[in-house]
């Protein structure tokens, strides 16, 4: 038995070394070593011997007891510790400290924790005054109100008076029990263990937190906003003096049942108030005449996905302070909701909006869907988290790093045709191409082509790590399996982080995380994630009014603040983007169903931006067009408007062009060529059988075989570059081989039925007059360049040849099942 006891008696010893022993040791050889201390000593000590023996014995027997007495409440605080430990309603805040939303503690009770800070003197004074008169001036109870309140139930025979002390009924509301005088020892003891432990304003503080005012409210904060709608420190002495007498009675005495009865004891308690002289006189009249007007009002529950993300990720918080600006918050669930009502009519449920300070990126405004409480349609999913597809609205990340490496600059040309890279075939969202587009006009019209072509110059990693250093967390899981489809929305992606990316962009690429939560401020990084310069060419194109996607009713608009935006439209049409940015906000805007259903209508310039234009003109109304300063080390030049490279002798239309000097590539331009060809131009000549007479020197267009090719199928004229001499014995120097468009190379095609017909298409150089076509080294047909030739393809593996006049000639393998 003894074996079984000992480890619990080498515990408590041990605490009681640790607890106690120890630190009166240090405590006592501290104050030994002081001077005074020894003159006290030895004054005591003399005092001592002048007294007689049976007072030096009482004394003896006194300090022991107390001493021994002092000893068993130590061991006991340490065995049975205080339950202090109490669940707060969290409160969630604007960044101008109004009451956004409140949420009921663990234990399901509307618990607002009152601050010392909060606790007026109005509020201190009245509750002292009718509770405990000399709370400032005992330990935990009050012996004579003991004594009194005993005497008089003896006297008759019932409970007619109390003696609890405010520090008992903390401990009875900390540990509630049926009232018996067992359990009043208890509390007896638990308010010692109060005062042992606390302060006397923290153990007021507590009574203010826990002090009952029926039903599941607790606290006179939380009794002052659901009646009052003020916070404490905000009450008038009529309404502190109403709230001091409900928790006697919270049941006979409750708020709008039994007001007459309630503003009659008020003013009794006021007028004993005016007795005690506890207030000056002109305050408590004025009390007396105030009306009651308590009225139950529920707690705040606004900005409900941000609230509750919010309570989750800072649990131990009682109270926090959001960055969300209510007026704004208002005046952006004004504009969404009766915009999101009409969709409803094209079966489209859902829309979520971000509102930044472009500055800061501190978060204004945050609506995670329009309506929290539709159940029908997931409302309650935080659509600002949700991982969608972005379409197009990834693509000034993608110009801005080509930008950036010197690969593009804003009027330099690229093509818009067929391409085919292992199989993937990007298409622009009309369907069609557009042969070569500037690159502004390429970001400006969300051209699909050009983007894919180049990131695959660029290399699609980079633009995968970029997003990755910006926190782009589905992105970081998918990174060793996204490719080129990431220019055109391939990765999943969430509102919340495609703000942060335009908000970088509206800080010169400053990138920092979004921030809704006011003591976020100095632990977010801030990383440069895009060069100031690349930035600035980006939001210049983003910004020209003539950007198609512009809605048509704010193109004349006087009003309409000057930011720079782009939309997206993910496959399926399944997701529609618009988000937006000056030097004051960034706005993003998403719209689609959480289902993930989408619809006909549903496009980013239909559906999305003609909100971010209201959301812009509301919230930013006639503000000073602020815009980006150009950087330094940006500069312009003259370019050739057909290419957008530095200008040869023979480019007569020049622009003025952003460049980034010793970055931005310098090649000349070469979108014309000279050839020999004869007096008549009929015939052309190389250095080979240029003749040393009658011919001329002329100028042609230098077309690469794909534009060629596309000039051809569009039928779009142009100058071509005249036949070879045929005498010649050379092929032309200049030219490239045939290049094989149609089948790819390298591919197995199923034929489902025996009728059908493989496709051949090749692009030439612009010196090719014809092309021949051969299927396992036999002849098929002769074509013109822009010719396609259809024939029915054996089973089996196929060697496919195409030859043009001059004798230049490509091969592929493709496998037909």
């Amino acid at each position: 038995m003894f074996e079984k006891v000992k480890p619990h008696i080498d515990r408590v010893k041990t605490v009681l070394n640790q607890k106690l022993m120890s630190p009166l040791k240090t405590l006592g050889t501290y104050f030994w070593q002081k001077p005074f201390i020894k003159k006290i000593a030895a004054v005591s000590q003399k005092a001592w011997g002048t007294l007689p023996r049976p007072w030096r014995v009482r004394l003896k027997n006194t300090f022991w007891t107390l001493l021994g007495f002092f000893l068993s409440f130590l061991i006991l605080d340490l065995c049975f510790p205080l339950p202090t430990r109490l669940s707060y309603s969290q409160v969630i805040l604007s960044r101008k400290e109004e009451v956004l939303h409140v949420f009921l503690s663990q234990d399901d009770k509307w618990r607002l924790k009152c601050e010392l800070q909060e606790i007026s003197p109005i509020l201190r004074n009245a509750i002292i005054f009718k509770e405990d008169k000399y709370f400032y001036y005992h330990f935990g109870i009050n012996p004579f109100a003991i004594v009194r309140a005993a005497v008089l139930n003896v006297i008759s025979a019932r409970r007619t008076s109390g003696a609890s002390t405010i520090t008992m009924q903390v401990a009875r509301l900390l540990e509630p029990k049926p009232r018996t005088y067992w359990h009043k020892m208890l509390e007896i003891f638990r308010a010692w263990q109060l005062e042992w432990h606390f302060s006397k304003d923290e153990i007021l503080q507590m009574y203010l937190n826990l002090v009952p005012y029926g039903g599941n409210v607790e606290g006179v904060k939380s009794a002052a906003r659901l009646y009052f709608q003020q916070n404490p420190a905000a009450l008038s002495l009529a309404q502190v003096t109403a709230l001091t007498i409900i928790p006697n009675r919270p049941s006979s005495l409750a708020f709008g049942q039994n007001d007459p009865y309630i503003e009659q004891e008020r003013n009794k308690w006021l007028k004993r108030f005016a007795q005690e002289g506890l207030f000056e006189a002109d305050v408590i009249e004025d009390a007396l005449k105030e009306p009651l007007n308590a009225q139950f009002k529920p707690m705040p529950k606004l900005i409900p996905h941000l609230a509750r993300r919010l309570a989750s990720e800072f649990p131990s918080q009682h109270t926090i302070k959001s960055t969300i600006d209510m007026a704004l918050q208002s005046l952006v669930e004004k504009i969404v909701l009766p915009y999101s009502q009409k969709l409803k009519f094209i079966n489209i449920h859902n829309a979520a909006v971000i509102v930044t300070d472009s500055k800061t990126a501190e978060i204004r405004a945050y609506l995670g869907s329009p309506d929290f409480d539709d159940a029908l349609h997931a409302g309650q999913v935080d659509g600002n988290r949700a991982v969608r597809s972005p379409g197009s609205a990834l693509k000034p990340l993608l110009y801005a790093m080509a930008f950036e490496e010197g690969l593009l600059t804003p009027k330099m040309k690229v093509s818009d045709v067929t391409v085919d890279y292992d199989g993937y075939m990007p298409e622009n969202f009309d369907g069609k191409f557009h042969g070569e587009v500037s690159v502004e006009d390429a970001l400006a019209y969300s051209l699909n082509v050009p983007a894919v072509k180049t990131l695959h110059e660029m290399g699609a990693y980079k633009m995968v790590e970029r997003l990755c250093a910006m926190n782009f967390r589905t992105v970081e899981k998918q990174r060793k399996y996204l490719g080129l489809s990431v220019a055109l929305g391939g990765c999943g992606v969430s509102l919340e982080e495609m703000c942060s990316f335009y908000t970088a962009l509206a800080n010169n690429g400053l990138y920092r995380p979004l921030r809704y939560e006011i003591s976020q401020n100095n632990q977010l990084p801030k990383k440069q994630v895009i060069a100031p310069e690349a930035v600035f060419m980006t939001n210049h194109i983003l910004t020209t009014l003539q950007m198609p996607d512009m809605p048509s009713d704010f193109r004349n608009s006087e009003h309409v603040p000057q930011f720079a935006w782009k939309t997206g439209t993910s496959y399926g049409r399944r997701d529609a983007w618009s988000l937006g940015f000056n030097k004051n906000y960034c706005i993003g805007v998403w719209i689609g169903n959480f289902s993930g259903v989408g619809a006909q209508e549903l496009t980013g310039a239909g559906m999305a931006t003609p909100l971010l234009f209201k959301l812009f003109t509301t919230l930013d109304y006639d503000a000073v067009n602020e815009w980006m300063t150009q950087p330094d080390n940006l500069k312009k030049r003259l370019v050739c408007s057909e290419t957008g490279k530095v200008p040869e002798d023979f480019c007569q239309n020049l622009v003025m062009d952003y460049f980034i000097p010793g970055i931005s590539k310098a090649e000349k331009c070469s979108h014309l060529k000279y050839v020999f060809v004869s007096n008549d131009e009929a015939l052309s000549y190389c250095n080979k059988c240029l003749p040393s007479q009658s011919y001329i020197k002329g100028l042609y267009p230098n077309l690469s075989s794909e534009m060629m090719a596309y000039n051809l199928q569009q039928g779009i004229p142009f100058k071509t570059i005249p036949a070879h001499n045929p005498l010649c014995g050379h092929v032309a120097e200049s030219g490239a081989p045939p290049k094989i468009i149609s089948p790819a190379p390298d591919r197995t095609f199923f034929m489902q039925e025996k009728e059908t017909q493989l496709a051949l298409f090749a692009q030439v150089s612009a010196d090719a007059s014809s092309v021949s076509w051969f299927i396992n080294d036999v002849f098929l047909k002769k074509a013109k360049p822009s010719e396609k030739v259809f024939f029915k393809p054996p089973r089996g593996v196929l060697k496919i040849s195409c030859t043009d006049d001059k004798g230049r000639n490509t091969n592929c393998q493709v496998t037909v099942r």
